[in-house]
C-alpha cells in the first residue's frame, strides 16, 4: 500500500467518523431539547399542584372555623 493509499484510507476514516460524531451530536442536541422541555412541564406542573394545596389548606381552614364556632 503506497503513502497515497494509506492517507486516502485515513482520510476516508475520518470522513465516517465525523458523520458519526455529527449523527451521534444532532441525536444529543433532541436529548438535551426533551429534556429541558421535561424540566419545563415538570416546573409548571409543581407550579399547579403548589397553587392546588394552597387551596385546600384555605378550604380546610374555613371547615375547621366552621366547626369551632358550631362547637362554640
Amino acid at each position: 500500500m503506497s503513502a497515497l493509499q494509506r492517507l486516502q484510507a485515513k482520510i476516508e476514516q475520518w470522513r465516517v467518523d465525523f458523520e458519526a460524531l455529527k449523527s451521534e451530536n444532532a441525536q444529543l442536541k433532541v436529548e438535551l431539547q426533551n429534556a429541558t422541555g421535561s424540566k419545563e412541564e415538570q416546573s409548571a406542573e409543581i407550579e399547579m399542584l403548589k397553587l392546588e394545596l394552597e387551596e385546600k389548606d384555605a378550604e380546610i381552614e374555613k371547615i375547621i372555623a366552621q366547626v369551632e364556632s358550631l362547637l362554640a
